[in-house]
């Protein structure tokens, strides 16, 4: 019976090993900020890129004129 505690323990003892190495969850946090940033960007030229692109066009106009 104490060979199976034993050999009990030492599997608990893996199992917590393998599941407390965080590793892995660093780079998918950065992943997904790294996405969440990327969408940011696309939504905010998306909304804003008609005004953008008439400002710089009325902005290159009178530069252009001096």
């Amino acid at each position: 019976m104490s060979g199976f505690k034993a050999t009990f323990e030492q599997f608990v003892i893996t199992v917590r090993a393998i599941f407390s190495n965080e590793k892995g969850a660093t780079a998918t946090e950065y992943s997904l900020l790294v996405g969440l940033i990327a969408l940011v960007i696309v939504a905010g030229v998306t909304l804003f890129g008609g005004n953008l692109n008439t400002f710089f066009s009325s902005l290159a106009g009178t530069v252009g004129g001096w």
